[in-house]
């Protein structure tokens, strides 16, 4: 609720602002302001009284403002409209206030009142009589069309609104008014306007006339007194139909006056009748120019409200519309009558013949337009039950003959090539189907209509096209007939009864079903459709096929379900079913006219569809089972003669017979002989020279022969098969192949084809007689017919199908007996072998091709061929049981099979996989190492196609061996092989590998290792590294099992190094499989390699990396070699085998081995190992003594085992910040530099130790404590190594929390008195850095630490000693107080001030800070002792405010801040601070401004100055120089008379002299201007100088 009233009063505050904006005269904004007023009333629901008065005073205001643009009028007055929605009585009131009779009102006025008529019609109607009276008095007072067209505006709305309260006054809150009283105001008003105004209105004036008409006239239309009238003004309205602008307004009009007269029942007289139907039918048939979209809706709404109150007028007027020719109406009135229909008006639906009638009509109009329009009204008949029985068949015939119109037209337009009316016609085609599609057979009527006169269209070829429709039509028929049968106590079976159709015939049915049944194997709907049909109506076709067919067509049916099935299957079963049919029919007069009608259908299809294959068979499986062997013989002799009749002759008449041989083998030879010896060819060769063959050629019958055999019965074929048969074709062969009675080798490919295709089909058949007992003489010489024809095709191109079909002919002659040896099977093989893989590539051969057709039919016969060739070699090996020819018969591809050129390898491949897949029975003893060996790395070959065939082979030999679990699994990686991404092949391959070589036989593996190495020698890249994976997955799975064989294998190994070695990648994978050797062997390979020279050389290198890279041993290596490192550095001394190691291990970690378990011991032992190193040679016993070819003028290097160990460490923190354990120094690569150099090695320590990672304090817990004993080592220099490392752990409190550091501090304490100066140093850092590590530890030791540090203090001879021991001081004092270093308080004083001025910043930059400390730590003993000391140091840190380091600078200037207050001199502040300004003063105004000031103060203080300034006149800094000279200066003008006198002229005069000749020119001009100020303060007092 809060949220709501905060809403509000944001909107009245918005409106607040936007009515103060109003008062201003900009007429731009109020655009703008008004706008936005409208939008938020009219989402407000709730606006404040006040805000809503002073809304209506300046909208109603602006709204008849004339001097203001209408358009910020229209939008006061929609403000105005809109403010009734919260307060209409105000606004009518404010609206009516200005509406006064016999006054001309304001136009914007006349408007808000009609508005507020029609947005507020229950609140309105009240005031309704006031406004129509005053209206009425105004309407001779306008004469300016504006005004007119304002109160035409007016008379419109107000109309609506009362129209709507005399139809819903009862939906209003108040007592029932007297309309009758508003309609006679609204009669007056509109007369007056219709007699006046109307006969002379303008165009504009016409239109707001128009508009005003509708709902007047409707309005009026409730009154039977002013019904008469009201119709009178119809005329008028139909008269306006003049400008396409103005149209649909007058549609609109007229469709409000129709509504009223169909709500009224008010009678519209017969002419006008006419005369509108006659206007609206021109509104939507246009011809000059198409109509517009709106007016056309609204004059189809007027016809549908037309239908509904006069249907027969309607209907008579489209009957005598329609009969003229014009193209336009004709549509119109079809498109009306469609809509119509789709409107479901029930008085329509009795003058269903009336529209049927009109249809047909038109039904002889050839316009394309129309013909489709008719369509789709035929459509919408049948969709809404408007076909009646007796009238409607015509209607359904009409649809299938635009089908076969459209057909025939678009062939003729085929040749003229017009595109557009190629479209529409192909538009009334789709329109039909569509028509057949949407048909529901079952409506009321519509069996009555289709019954049985549906069935005309089933056998006529013409209509093919639309039998997927047809049959589900005649489907739905049936089985809703069955449903009846069932249900009723009567049959009322659909009965064919001719009448005036002529029906098809049983035998037409079955022949056109059975054909188009063909189909249903290619997944078509028609094909599907006519076997369901055939399953539903054989009494129909035959009343004995009743049972039959309910038994068999279900289980015909069963393939098909889901999933398209073999065509040659799907024909056999047909073909079945065709010969059952005939047997349980058993009625030699039917078969024979069924056979009559198979070939009278021949013209029915194209000699290449499937469809007319199927035909010639179902015909010769007819004459099969026909009785009659006289009419077999004559249909025979017939066929021979007349083949031409069959379309493709020979294809028909080879397909007849054979089929026809099944039952009368003894009839189709004798005929075939007979016609044979009747028959006077011409020589065969010429045979091609006419167009057309009209009668059948030798080698037509050579094939016939063959097709006879294939479908002869079995027990009479191997009986007739020498002397009837293939002795026919031999003969008939050797006639074709002689000129002039001498045989030559014929170049006829037809010949050929037809020679090959009859052998290939009489070796099939004897195969399928299986008698083991024939043998067949001719299978030899057959064969060398075959390899003739092959060797006799040319090696550079394939464009004859000769090779094909020879092969498979010599596959089927190969198998019959007698058998063939193992040399004739090799020679068969490597002939047919060498006359096909050397091919160019497919690519290459297709480019012969002249045109796309012929590129796909050597594609074709390329993959036939090479399909052929597999199975002929499949053959040959599988059926030998010695498992030793089997390997030799297939090693006749292993040189195909690694040919470099990728085609050659292709086709090996797809043989190869063709031999091996799909269920082979291999012979006992079959060896599959070798073979996978060879063909598995394939799998990431160049080619998708040999990837795809080398995993085919490699699942084919895992079947063989009987291993069938994983295979699927298999395969779903193969599918995954098809990718070219070489990364995804080679994971893909290895995945397959790791599931192969689990099932490799032990005592194959050794064969199938050294495959894999011959493919890493010989394979391209990928193929290469492939075999390296496929040996080393091999050595994981089967490593266990190589003890035996571990020699030989490694001799392998070693034998293919040198060629290897020139492969970097290959050489990489035969690396790690020695590593996979070594994880099984790792001792004895760690011993062999660290006998290696140093440096190790890149072979050794490689090898520990490649130990390293397995992960199997990575762990166990790296544990091998810290114990042997730690074995070595037991005694503090470092050994070379100790360097080996730690070379090795730099290989191993450079691998990114993880170290974090054996981190912290590793880094102890490397860093020992430095320290023990540092300064060491290598002993020349160690050097690699091979020869190493160097480059011109570089000698070999000598190793540093220093820099070996030190590589060897930066190598490990390099891997620990990889994985967490540290960070990075902050000397970067500085850090292994300082640390490998005897001088900085302590400041590479300490840089090393500032990187641990303190986070991880477990595990620089263990280093510190590996790390202990080197505080008490032997070797100093593992003392200072540790002492350094440790000295930077000091400063970590949760070091010192958790680490025992206490006898690390009494080490360091003791250190800290050592001898060694480095070692000192870091000792005193280490104490130093304890105040920050562990401060309690400090308080409580402080005597002992104070002691040993100030001792630092007098180690002159090392200034780093004392930088070191300043820097400890600084960090200890913070935390003493001055009770606790009282005793020592003078000693550190004074030992600090003698540090000003060192030569080193850091020095003095140092001592500096740590004098500023020690003032806090004065207390009361050495308050005074300190002033004193400031005294004497003050002169300092003037000078160095500005030392060449400015660090040093701003030291001097906070220590004095800090001593001044011992001096008394805090006015010198103000001074001081101008010094941290942004623009500070420059050094002579700075000294002036502190001298003047001091001066005042302190003359003592100014004198003492200036007695210890002498000394920095020889500063090495002239900086420093010239800063004192100008101190001098300053010092000179400030001091008093008395002291001035006291000054040493002589020796001043002589010092700034000899500084006038500096080198430095700001020392020369600085001495120049003192000497200037010192004479001039002479001479002031009177002084000679």
């Amino acid at each position: 609720m809060a949220h709501g009233m905060e809403e509000s009063t944001e909107v009245f505050g918005d409106i607040n602002l936007t009515l103060g904006l109003l008062n201003k005269e900009d007429n731009v904004s109020k655009e703008d302001i008004y706008s936005h007023l409208t939008s938020i009333i009219q989402n407000s629901d709730i606006l404040d009284d006040a805000i809503v008065q002073r809304l209506i005073y300046y909208a109603s205001k602006d709204m008849r403002d004339e001097t203001i643009p209408r358009e910020i009028r229209m939008l006061a007055g929609e403000v105005l409209v809109s403010l009734a929605a919260h307060d209409f009585n105000s606004v009518m009131y404010e609206v009516q206030s200005n509406f006064r009779i016999l006054e001309l009102p304001n136009e914007f006025v006349v408007l808000a009142l009609a508005e507020l008529a029609t947005s507020y019609v229950s609140q309105s109607i009240p005031f309704m009589m006031m406004n129509l009276l005053t209206m009425q008095t105004m309407l001779r007072l306008a004469e300016d069309e504006n005004m007119k067209g304002t109160f035409c505006i007016a008379l419109e709305k107000f109309s609506k609104a009362i129209y709507k309260y005399v139809n819903h006054w009862r939906d209003f809150p108040y007592p029932r008014l007297d309309v009758n009283r508003l309609s006679d105001k609204i009669f007056m008003l509109f007369r007056y306007i219709m007699e006046r105004w109307a006969p002379l209105a303008s165009s504009v004036h016409a239109l707001l006339i128009i508009k005003a008409s509708g709902p007047t006239v409707s309005l009026l239309l409730h009154r039977e007194d002013l019904c008469e009238y009201a119709l009178s003004q119809v005329p008028w309205l139909l008269s306006q139909y003049k400008d396409k602008e103005i149209d649909f307004h007058v549609t609109q009009s007229l469709k409000q006056i129709l509504t009223a007269v169909v709500l009224y029942d008010a009678g519209l007289p017969k002419s006008l009748r006419k005369s509108i139907f006659t206007n609206l039918l021109h509104q939507i048939c246009r011809i000059p120019e198409p109509p517009v979209k709106e007016n056309e809706i609204e004059a189809s709404s007027c016809f549908l409200i037309l239908a509904h109150s006069n249907p027969v007028d309607l209907l008579e007027f489209f009957d005598e519309q329609i009969r003229s020719s014009n193209e336009d109406i004709r549509i119109g009135i079809l498109t009306l009558l469609k809509s119509a229909i789709n409107a479901e008006e029930p008085r329509l639906r009795d003058h269903i013949i009336s529209i049927e009638r009109i249809v047909k009509l038109i039904m002889a109009d050839l316009s394309i337009n129309v013909r489709n329009s008719t369509l789709l009204l035929i459509q919408t008949m049948c969709d809404k039950c408007y076909i009646e029985a007796r009238e409607g068949w015509p209607l359904i015939d009409y649809v299938f003959s635009q089908f076969v119109l459209s057909n025939r037209n678009l062939e003729k337009l085929a040749k003229t090539n017009t595109q557009e009316d190629e479209k529409k016609e192909k538009s009334v085609q789709e329109t039909s189907l569509e028509v057949l599609k949407t048909l529901d057979p079952l409506v009321i009527g519509m069996p009555e209509v289709l019954w049985p006169r549906i069935l005309t269209f089933v056998v006529p070829a013409e209509y093919t096209e639309t039998l997927d429709h047809l049959f589900s039509i005649i489907r739905i028929l049936l089985m809703a007939e069955e449903r009846k049968k069932q249900s009723a106590k009567e049959s009322t079976a659909l009965v064919i009864s001719t009448g005036a159709v002529k029906l098809p015939s049983p035998q037409q049915l079955l022949a056109r079903l059975l054909v188009i049944s063909v189909l249903a194997s290619l997944g078509k709907l028609r094909g599907a459709g006519a076997i369901g049909l055939l399953r539903i109506m054989p009494e129909i076709i035959h009343p004995k096929l009743v049972d039959l067919w309910k038994t068999r067509l279900p289980e015909l049916l069963q393939p098909l379900e889901g999933k398209n099935t073999s065509v040659a299957l799907w024909e056999t079963m047909l073909l079945q079913l065709l010969k059952e049919t005939l047997w349980e029919i058993s009625d030699v007069a039917w078969t024979i006219q069924l056979s009559r009608d198979f070939l009278q259908q021949m013209g029915s299809y194209s000699n290449i569809s499937i469809e007319k294959k199927f035909l010639w068979k179902a015909l010769g499986t007819t004459l099969a089972c026909c009785q009659d062997t006289d009419f077999v013989s004559s249909q025979i002799k017939e066929f021979l003669i007349a083949s031409n009749q069959l379309g493709d002759q020979r294809q028909g008449i080879t397909s007849i017979l054979g089929h026809c041989a099944e039952n009368h083998l003894d009839i189709v030879l004798k005929v075939l002989k007979t016609f044979q010896n009747q028959e006077k060819f011409f020589v065969n060769r010429c045979k091609g020279i006419f167009s057309g063959k009209k009668s059948l050629t030798k080698t037509d019958l050579m094939v016939i022969y063959g097709a006879v055999a294939l479908h002869a019965p079995k027990r009479e074929l191997l009986t007739r098969l020498d002397e009837d048969i293939l002795s026919q074709v031999l003969l008939l062969y050797n006639q074709c192949s002689q000129i002039l009675g001498m045989s030559v080798m014929n170049k006829d490919m037809d010949l050929q084809m037809s020679f090959t295709r009859s052998i290939t089909e009489i070796s099939i058949a004897i195969q399928d007689a299986e008698d083991h007992t024939f043998q067949f003489s001719y299978k030899e010489s057959l064969i060398g017919y075959m390899l003739d024809f092959i060797r006799a095709e040319p090696l550079d191109s394939l464009a004859t199908p000769v090779r094909w079909k020879a092969l498979i002919a010599i596959r089927y002659l190969s198998k019959l007996k007698p058998q063939l040896s193992l040399s004739d099977h090799l020679h068969i093989l490597e002939e047919n072998i060498r006359r096909l893989l050397p091919l160019p590539p497919l690519e290459s051969l297709k480019n012969e091709g002249q045109t796309d057709k012929d590129k796909e039919h050597i594609k074709f016969l390329y993959e036939r061929s090479m399909d052929a060739l597999g199975k002929l070699l499949r053959t040959m090996m599988w059926d030998n049981v010695n498992a030793e020819d089997c390997l030799e018969m297939f090693s006749l591809l292993r040189m195909w099979l690694v040919s470099p050129k990728e085609w050659e390898r292709e086709r090996a491949f797809q043989i190869a996989a063709k031999v091996l897949t799909n269920d082979i029975e291999a012979p006992q003893n079959f060896k599959v190492g070798s073979l996978l060996g060879l063909l598995a790395p394939h799998c990431c070959d160049t080619l998708p196609s040999i990837r795809q065939a080398a995993v085919s082979s490699t699942i084919g030999l895992l079947c063989l061996k009987g291993i069938q679990p994983e295979v699927e699994r298999l395969q779903g990686l193969q599918e995954g092989l098809q990718c070219d991404d070489v990364e995804m092949q080679i994971k893909i391959s290895s995945k397959i590998a790791k599931i192969v070589c689990k099932f490799i036989p032990n005592e194959e593996i050794q064969m199938f290792l050294e495959e894999t190495l011959d493919g890493l020698e010989n394979l391209n890249p990928t193929c290469a590294t492939a075999c390296g994976i496929w040996m080393i997955i091999a050595l994981k799975e089967q490593g266990m099992a190589l003890e035996d064989q571990l020699l030989e294998v490694l001799n392998a190994i070693y034998r293919h190094m040198p060629v290897l070695r020139q492969k970097e990648e290959s050489f990489q994978l035969m690396l790690e499989a020695i590593s996979q050797i070594a994880s099984f062997h790792m001792d004895a390979v760690v011993v062999n390699l660290l006998q290696k020279p140093l440096p190790f050389d890149r072979d050794t290198k490689t090898l520990w990396k490649a130990l390293a890279e397995n992960p199997a041993s990575g762990g166990k290596l790296m544990r091998a070699l810290v114990d042997k490192l730690e074995t070595g550095l037991e005694e503090d001394v470092a050994g070379i085998e100790a360097i080996s190691v730690a070379c090795a291990i730099q290989e191993v970690v450079s691998w990114g081995t993880p170290i974090t378990r054996l981190y912290p011991e590793l880094f102890t032992l490397l860093l020992k190992l430095v320290s023990c190193t540092l300064g060491q040679k290598m002993p020349t016993s160690t050097f690699s003594l091979r020869r190493r070819v160097m480059p011109p003028g570089e000698r070999q290097q000598i190793p540093d085992p220093c820099r070996l160990s030190t590589a060897t460490l930066k190598c490990l923190q390099a891997q620990a910040m990889k994985e967490g354990l540290t960070k990075e120094s902050d000397e970067g690569e500085n850090l292994w530099t300082l640390l490998s150099s005897p001088g900085t090695h302590h400041i590479g320590v300490c840089a090393l130790a500032r990187s641990m990672a303190v986070w991880q304090h477990g595990i620089i817990l263990d280093i510190m404590e590996q790390l202990l004993s080197s505080l008490t080592s032997s070797c100093e220099t593992y003392r200072i190594t540790g002492t350094a490392f440790f000295s930077e752990l000091m400063k970590e409190p949760i070091l010192w929390k958790h680490g025992n550091l206490r006898d690390v501090l009494i080490l360091m304490d003791q250190s800290a008195w050592d001898s060694n100066a480095i070692l000192r140093q870091m000792a005193i850092r280490g104490l130093g850095n304890t105040a920050l590590g562990a401060p309690h530890k400090v308080k409580k030791h402080k005597q002992i630490i104070l002691e040993s540090v100030i001792r630092g203090l007098y180690h002159l001879a090392r200034t780093e000693v004392v930088c070191e021991s300043l820097k400890a001081l600084q960090k200890i004092l913070e935390l003493l107080t001055d009770r606790d270093v009282s005793f020592y308080f003078k000693e550190i004083v004074l030992q600090t001030r003698t540090f000003f001025e060192d030569e080193q910043d850091d020095v003095r930059m140092t001592a500096i800070l740590l004098f500023e400390h020690l003032a806090s730590l004065t207390g009361r003993r050495w308050k005074i002792f300190f002033a004193e000391e400031i005294k004497k140091s003050l002169i300092s840190f003037l000078l160095h405010l500005w030392d060449p380091n400015p660090k040093t600078g701003s030291a001097c200037r906070d220590v004095l801040i800090i001593c001044i207050p011992f001096l008394g001199l805090q006015e010198l502040y103000g001074v001081l601070d101008h010094l941290l300004e942004q623009d500070p003063p420059r050094v002579k105004d700075f000294y002036r401004q502190f001298c003047m000031k001091l001066a005042k103060k302190n003359q003592e203080i100014l004198w003492i100055l200036h007695t210890h300034s002498y000394t920095f006149f020889n500063s090495s800094w002239e900086g420093i120089r010239s800063a004192a000279v100008k101190l001098t200066d300053s010092i000179i003008l400030n001091l008093t008379s008395q002291y001035v006198e006291l000054l040493d002229k002589e020796q001043l005069t002589t010092r700034l002299q000899a500084l006038r000749q500096d080198p430095c020119i700001s020392v020369q001009r600085a001495a120049e201007a003192a000497l200037q100020t010192l004479l001039r303060r002479c001479k002031e007092i009177n002084i000679p100088l």
